[in-house]
């Protein structure tokens, strides 16, 4: 089939498709016109990229389980090697998400300083942009 086809069966679209080929995680061969071919086994194992890229993996995640994407992922019960790439994984984010709400809680913070009425925000320690997060506060008469 070819990759609109490909594209139409998995819900996905013909660049996402030319990207995991890319990474190496669907192949496909080429007709005398040069354009994509794939077998019919690409639907399930797109299918399956899309379901575990939409669960938090990565496409370079997804390397070293090629031999695993062409069955029912989502319904077998995942090997070690799996629960561990997706303990890796979700640890990345926890640590994304950690470094991310600091930063909203310092900009909160200096929204709030910044919307006391005068002499509020002196008498709490602060006033200014300076959040004490020691890496580039914005100065306060900008």
């Amino acid at each position: 089939m070819r990759i609109g086809e490909l594209a139409a069966r998995t819900g996905s679209t013909a660049r996402a498709l030319r990207h995991y080929e890319q990474a190496g995680l669907i192949g496909s061969g080429r007709a005398p016109n040069g354009y994509r071919e794939y077998g019919e086994s690409a639907v399930v194992r797109v299918r399956n990229i899309r379901a575990l890229v939409a669960a938090g993996l990565t496409l370079e995640d997804l390397r070293p389980l090629l031999d695993c994407l062409d069955g029912d992922v989502l319904a077998s019960r995942p090997s070690e090697r799996v629960l561990g790439i997706a303990r890796e994984r979700l640890a990345v984010l926890d640590r994304r998400i950690a470094v991310q709400t600091g930063a909203r809680d310092r900009l909160a913070a200096a929204l709030a300083a910044a919307a006391a009425p005068p002499g509020e925000a002196e008498a709490g320690g602060g006033g200014g942009w300076d959040t004490g997060a020691g890496t580039g506060a914005v100065p306060t008469d900008g």
